[in-house]
């Protein structure tokens, strides 16, 4: 059978093949971002592994059909590659058990970014290696041995928006492995990264932030990212995104990152307009960890100079926030929180016998140095809300005791 009459003959089986492939997902709990938000031409967020209870079976004839795929993204007929690679994108969208059967297509999959083809076959085999790399650790790390990551840097700096998007798609994925991050860093993506973050498309920018901030974790990598003065792109793109989303919280990362770096970024931040109101409103609205961020930024900024930078956080109304954060952050939160507001207050004076250093003194203290009624009255409120839910923990607490004191 020639190339062509094979490819139409695997039009039916794999389809049954990628049914009966199908697997559970959840939810990625790393602390790097693995799977964009662009991973796939819908830009949904891939969340996909294996769940332990469910049992894949792959026949004889899917193993053939497998067989065939890689026999034809091997293949010199273009079209037939192409076929390939959209059948191997396909297969590998949402299965573990396709990504390990398809993992000898890396290299030929990583030849057709090299080629002077069409901008349709870039495509096809960019997203067909980013699905391959998603949740998988031997791919990402096999991606890159590969030398994917020159076409991939060269599609970064496209004029076309799509080849863009995905290789920074791409580099999102990769950045998530270890072994990746000191390679990716000294191969200069990150200077292109920033630039993708002033200039690129929405999902790019996202993208591409997420991608630095993996890439961040690495002291070396941290060190060009500074020298990149990437504070200010940074911070138009948490304006404008989502407060609650996983741009925001990767922004804030960042500039927690690059505010402990040095006085420098410190400044930028409280002189960009709107920079630290920015960060209060993650810290309001944003996910758990987006607010654990937000609240070490500002921390950061008040243990540096209090003198300085206390005025500037107050003025942002960030009290009511960090009150609600006392009661229902992370652990880290809540007690960078505290911290925080004890940093505020008006006076500096040792605690007395009197007036012990509660957060509820604390607060009142502040409550009476804020401008405007409004703050105000919303400090108070979130006050005696936090009071009145420490008191029910207490209660609850002295109920369980009781309980256990009156067992025989």
């Amino acid at each position: 059978m020639d190339l062509a009459g094979e490819t139409n003959s695997l039009i039916s089986t794999v389809a049954s093949f990628s049914s009966s492939s199908s697997s559970v997902s959840s939810i990625d709990t790393s602390l790097d971002c693995d799977s964009p938000r662009g991973g796939d031409v819908d830009h949904e967020l891939l969340h996909t592994a294996v769940s332990s209870s469910v049992s894949v079976s792959v026949s004889s004839s899917s193993s053939a059909s497998i067989q065939r795929v890689l026999s034809l993204i091997r293949s010199e007929d273009l079209d037939s590659r192409l076929f390939a690679a959209k059948e191997i994108r396909r297969l590998t969208k949402t299965s573990h058990r396709c990504r390990r059967h398809f993992s000898q297509a890396v290299e030929p999959l990583v030849s057709m970014l090299r080629f002077d083809s069409p901008e349709s076959h870039h495509e096809a085999a960019l997203l067909a290696l980013l699905n391959l790399a998603v949740k998988d650790e031997k791919n990402k790390v096999s991606i890159i041995e590969a030398g994917a990551l020159e076409p991939i840097i060269n599609f970064l700096q496209s004029n076309s928006p799509t080849l863009q998007e995905y290789a920074s798609a791409s580099l999102l994925t990769l950045s998530a492995s270890a072994n990746n991050k000191p390679i990716i860093g000294a191969n200069g993506v990150i200077p292109l990264l920033v630039k993708v973050i002033k200039h690129g498309s929405p999902q790019a920018k996202a993208d591409a932030v997420m991608a630095l901030s993996n890439l961040s974790t690495l002291p070396d990598n941290l060190s060009m990212i500074l020298a990149t003065k990437p504070l200010s792109p940074i911070l138009n793109l948490l304006k404008s995104s989502k407060k609650s989303s996983k741009t925001s919280e990767k922004c804030c990362s960042l500039i927690e990152s690059l505010i402990v770096s040095g006085e420098e970024a410190r400044t930028g931040l409280v002189s960009d307009e709107g920079g630290v109101l920015a960060v209060v409103e993650v810290l309001e609205n944003g996910s758990l960890q987006a607010r654990e961020h937000a609240v070490g930024v500002l921390l950061t900024l008040c243990q540096s100079d209090r003198s300085k930078y206390r005025e500037p956080i107050l003025r942002e109304g960030v009290i009511p926030g960090l009150l609600e954060l006392t009661v229902q952050g992370t652990s880290k939160s809540r007690t960078k929180a505290q911290r925080l507001l004890c940093l505020l207050r008006d006076s500096e004076s040792p605690r007395s016998e009197v007036q012990p250093d509660t957060i509820e003194n604390i607060v009142s203290s502040l409550i009476s140095h804020i401008d405007g009624d409004d703050q105000s009255g919303k400090a108070k409120k979130m006050l005696a809300e936090m009071v009145q839910v420490s008191m029910e923990k207490s209660l609850r607490h002295l109920q369980e005791r009781a309980s256990t004191l009156v067992r025989p």
